[in-house]
């Protein structure tokens, strides 16, 4: 498997969870974009939107239940970041 398939799919796997994910921010008013997915260090880059961006509850809902839960279905995943 070359660098660019592994990157493909372990891209892959995190969008698919990040999509069964973004189902539950959405009930809130908010949502979730994958903007990068580290192959190397396993750094996953994600953007708050709509009702998250600047509430009080994102930074727990980015380690407890995004990272968390990235990290139990993709144990390559080391880090979820938010960027802006």
């Amino acid at each position: 498997m070359t660098e660019q398939q592994k990157q493909a799919s372990l891209t892959e796997r995190v969008g698919e969870v990040i999509d069964q994910l973004r189902l539950l921010v959405q009930r809130d008013g908010g949502d979730i974009q994958l903007i990068d997915v580290q192959e190397d260090t396993g750094v996953v880059s994600i953007r708050f939107r709509g009702a998250c961006v600047g509430c009080p509850g994102a930074a727990m809902t980015l380690k407890m239940g995004i990272e968390r839960n990235l990290k139990e279905r993709v144990p390559e995943v080391t880090e979820v970041v938010a960027v802006r």
